[in-house]
């Protein structure tokens, strides 16, 4: 039989179909029918708020967590930003732009270039000589770039402006009589203290006890 007479007898076989009488179907079948498939349709119903619940219970925690991730770490941008200046200032054409002939040399340098007068009295000895300054940014503000040396590992000072910025909470110790937090980013040590109204980062990949040496010093 081909393919042609095989849709002929199909067709015919329909059109013999729709012209029986259709009967509803008894109500006792019906009410069976329902009861039986009821439970089925409450049971996929709950799964779906169910898991609608959990998919957004689960956002919310995860909105919470990073939250509380960016609200617990405020401070975090200061190190980050500390490290970033560093390495700008190391990769920059000159490093510094007043050569050191002394703090009373380099300090000087900076009236009329900043909008705060940088307090330092260190001006560098044998183990932490100071090279030079130059005007740098620490994230929307200008600052005092001090450039120091231990051996052959540079040393770089931030001086900035201090309110409006996100300060950290705890500290490690004491630099001279100002608290300090010491930190570690990508391979860079972090000194931070704040003294008055200014703020003061060291920043270096020299060993972190040399890094409080020099600290200290500053802060003294």
């Amino acid at each position: 039989m081909d393919r042609k007479h095989e849709n002929a007898q199909d067709e015919a076989l329909s059109a013999a179909l729709a012209k029986l009488p259709r009967r509803r179907a008894p109500e006792a079948l019906k009410r069976s029918l329902d009861a039986r498939w009821r439970p089925r349709r409450t049971n996929v119903a709950r799964m779906l708020r169910t898991a609608a619940s959990v998919g957004a219970g689960a956002l919310l925690a995860g909105a919470l967590f990073l939250g509380w991730r960016g609200l617990a770490r405020p401070s975090e941008g200061l190190y980050t930003e500390a490290v970033n200046d560093h390495l700008r200032i190391l990769y920059a054409a000159r490093p510094v732009e007043v050569e050191s002939g002394g703090i009373h040399q380099v300090k000087p340098w900076f009236d009329g270039r900043l909008d705060f007068a940088p307090i330092l009295a260190f001006g560098g000895d044998d183990e932490f000589p100071l090279e030079g300054g130059a005007v740098a940014y620490f994230l929307d503000r200008k600052a005092a770039a001090f450039q120091f040396r231990r051996r052959l590992h540079p040393i770089t000072l931030l001086v900035f402006r201090a309110e409006g910025l996100s300060w950290p909470t705890t500290s490690v110790g004491s630099i001279g009589p100002m608290r300090a937090t010491l930190e570690t980013r990508r391979g860079f040590h972090v000194l931070l203290w704040r003294r008055d109204d200014l703020g003061y980062a060291l920043i270096s990949d020299v060993d972190d006890r040399d890094l409080v040496a020099l600290a200290t010093k500053i802060a003294e």
